[in-house]
């Protein structure tokens, strides 16, 4: 199935989740740096990445959202979104808790529980964006009307089948 959302004949969810996905990486990569050198700066541009990624994210969802209530109900395309979708909104959540956390500090000095929150987030966010990449690489989601919205997992080995 094609994507919904469109610019310039291509699907804007896959186009804008790059950015999120980039920035709440990055600030996980900044924090890493903090606690190895304790240079102030990089706990400031961690709390300045996520809050970026959070607000991309919640971008990038609403177009998510549109395409997933396109997909056919009852299939494994749809359950597959869906998974996708609020495992997403559990990674914003987690970032989000973290810039809170870091808010009241010192120089947005992170605590235990603003590390733990963001180092979860990023690898839930491998997770779903693997479950992204089954949308599109297997299922065809947003590529083509003759998606295999029911293909097997990537993982069974097993063949796509046309029009599957």
């Amino acid at each position: 199935m094609e994507s919904r959302a469109k610019s310039m004949g291509h699907a804007i969810h896959p186009i804008l989740i790059v950015f999120p996905l980039g920035l709440l990486a990055t600030s996980v990569i900044f924090d890493i740096l903090y606690l190895i050198t304790d240079r102030t700066g990089f706990q400031v541009s961690a709390a300045y990445t996520i809050a970026a990624g959070v607000i991309g994210g919640l971008v990038a969802a609403v177009f998510g959202l549109i395409d997933w209530r396109a997909i056919p109900a009852g299939t494994r395309a749809k359950r597959v979104g869906a998974t996708h979708g609020l495992g997403n909104v559990v990674v914003l959540v987690l970032f989000a808790v973290s810039w809170l956390l870091r808010r009241g500090a010192d120089n947005w000095d992170p605590n235990a529980g603003a590390l733990v929150c963001s180092f979860a987030g990023i690898v839930l966010a491998g997770f779903t964006g693997w479950l992204g990449g089954e949308l599109v690489e297997r299922l065809g989601v947003s590529v083509s009307d003759a998606a295999g919205v029911n293909a097997p997992s990537s993982l069974s080995r097993r063949p796509r089948a046309r029009g599957a």
